[in-house]
């Protein structure tokens, strides 16, 4: 690697600048805004995903997932509260690793569930339905109907043709 020369992706885009800075493309840049207006007023982004309550009284709640570990369970003192008695006090651990978020059961009582698959840990991804208990909830990293990073990328391409045609036009 040289030192203060930019870093590449795989796909041979620009990641960092020589002090460290990350690069961006404007389509990057929009998302990254997006996602963060989203999760300012309580939505969902791959950086901020949430847990949002399914069924009874958690039915629409929602808990804003957080860098670090967070604790999960009954007890007042966790960072989420879930006031279920099949919740166990301390019931399991959200772990944020590298921008992926690992749920760990902590030998609760009546068990942590993905997908209605019993689980010790796994990697969380958008849409998965988890239980603890009978608590339920969805893992969202996006709002439904919210552009994703694919639409992010074909709304600048064709921004990008748009220009392009434009300058020719100019031109000729």
């Amino acid at each position: 690697m040289n030192i203060g020369q930019p870093q590449s992706t795989e796909d041979g885009r620009l990641r960092a600048g020589p002090q460290g800075t990350q690069l961006l493309s404007a389509a990057e840049m929009q998302q990254l805004a997006l996602e963060e207006t989203l999760a300012s007023n309580g939505g969902a982004s791959s950086h901020k995903p949430v847990l949002e309550g399914t069924q009874g009284t958690l039915k629409g709640s929602r808990f804003t997932l957080l860098q670090g570990r967070q604790t999960i369970g009954r007890r007042g003192d966790n960072n989420i509260v879930i006031n279920d008695p099949s919740v166990s006090a301390t019931h399991a651990w959200i772990i944020n690793q590298h921008g992926h978020y690992v749920l760990m059961n902590t030998l609760s009582t009546n068990g942590t569930f993905v997908n209605d698959k019993r689980i010790h840990e796994t990697v969380l991804v958008h849409g998965d339905r988890v239980r603890f208990g009978q608590a339920e909830f969805t893992f969202l990293t996006h709002e439904q109907g919210s552009p994703t990073k694919r639409h992010a990328y074909m709304a600048a391409a064709l921004l990008g043709a748009a220009v392009v045609a434009g300058v020719i036009w100019w031109l000729v």
